[in-house]
């Protein structure tokens, strides 16, 4: 399917959804994770902050990447398999100043263990984290997919479970960086009472 195709129907389809917050949206540049099966509702529902989004240079990335400059948001390539290093410091550059989305179990899995990006970014850049959760009254769940995929149907009550802010010591060693990776895939686990 063309991009700007799929870019417009999920559009339409996002503009049928009733989403509510629990917790609050960032105010100011921060990094913010969120499990990668549950991307859509979170792009969708963090679209007017105007914010960065780290996209793999997939074909699949590549209809993202429309969809994501359809809601305004600046775009960077790159995954931990390709180019990870230079979207890793554009992110971090990006970050000191806008609100940036990763989600740390993408773009190949393992779906729901957090992987380095997107804490390592927020430590680079002495920028908050601030982790996101969605839940979905009525979905539609991709079970053959990797991340167990999972789109909203129309007109679907989502809540959006916002954490607070993580901050992550600017001295911090390598070991507390991976202990923060480890709290990070347990806080996911449960934020909002959503269970993976």
């Amino acid at each position: 399917m063309k991009a700007w195709l799929a870019s417009l129907l999920l559009r339409t389809l996002a503009r049928t959804w009733h989403v509510s917050i629990e917790g609050r949206l960032p105010t100011g540049p921060c990094v913010v994770a969120f499990w990668h099966g549950e991307m859509l509702p979170v792009w969708f529902a963090f679209r007017a902050l105007r914010p960065v989004a780290l996209v793999s240079p997939s074909t699949d990335g590549a209809l993202l990447q429309r969809l994501l400059r359809d809601w305004g948001y600046t775009v960077v390539t790159g995954s931990s398999s390709r180019g990870g290093r230079e979207a890793l410091q554009v992110i971090v550059d990006q970050a000191r100043d806008h609100v940036s989305l990763i989600t740390p179990d993408g773009p190949r899995g393992p779906a729901h263990v957090a992987k380095p990006g997107a804490i390592v970014a927020a430590h680079r850049a002495g920028v908050p984290l601030i982790l996101a959760r969605m839940r979905a009254t009525r979905v539609k769940v991709f079970h053959r997919s990797w991340d167990r995929f999972q789109l909203p149907l129309p007109f679907s009550h989502i809540t959006l479970h916002v954490s607070m802010p993580i901050d992550i010591p600017e001295h911090a060693t390598r070991e507390e960086i991976g202990a923060v990776i480890d709290d990070v895939t347990q806080q996911l686990h449960h934020l909002g009472s959503v269970q993976c």
